[in-house]
């Protein structure tokens, strides 16, 4: 039996859209080979990191670098550093974060693709509060092509609930990250409160 704080399996399932099917995989380098005779079309894809190099160095793969916060009432953003030591992570759920009250404020991403292209990343998060479900964020992110720099994908503002009744818990989030594969790429537990100021 799963601790009635923690998030269920059933809590972070992605939406299933009806009709939609997930297309055939291809591999960089058969995308690459795709419509060799058409220059114009070639140079676009290698503007995309499309080469037929670009995808011969292993298993696709999706590194998290960071989960951050952002607010107009923050001078600096809040970040979680997804690459630090599981046991480091570990303490987060724990260790609360402090989140003003009554503010509005946005959750972003940073992640780097490796390898092969990536199709369907989404972004699930489930906030609960003594084991009640307050909040789900579904996002979809898109798919994306092998590059050495991070995307950066921010989701859409909210405002933080207020009043003593929001102060007195603590919140527990799930965040996850998965694709059309159903790979898992981020499965991470932390924690915040409410406070009056940051």
């Amino acid at each position: 039996m799963s601790h009635p704080q923690e998030a269920t399996e059933d809590d972070l399932a992605p939406t299933e859209t009806q009709g939609y099917k997930v297309g055939q995989s291809k591999t960089v380098a058969e995308l690459a080979a795709l419509d060799q005779e058409d220059e114009s079309l070639q140079r676009w894809k290698a503007s995309l990191g499309l080469a037929a190099s670009a995808g011969a160095g292993g298993n696709k793969k999706v590194v998290l670098k960071t989960l951050f916060l952002s607010s107009p009432t923050l001078s600096k953003d809040i970040s979680i550093d997804l690459t630090q030591p599981a046991a480091d992570l570990a303490k987060l759920k724990k260790e609360p974060l402090t989140i003003k009250e009554g503010v509005e404020y946005s959750v972003g991403i940073t992640f780097t693709v490796e390898n092969e292209i990536v199709s369907g990343l989404r972004f699930l998060q489930v906030v609960k509060r003594s084991g009640v479900k307050v909040d789900k964020t579904e996002a979809m992110l898109g798919s994306y092509g092998p590059q050495p720099a991070p995307y950066t994908k921010v989701f859409a503002s909210e405002e933080s609930p207020s009043g003593m009744l929001a102060r007195s818990g603590t919140y527990s989030v799930k965040s996850r990250v998965t694709d059309d594969d159903n790979n898992i790429w981020l499965d991470f537990e932390w924690s915040f409160k409410l406070a009056k100021e940051w």
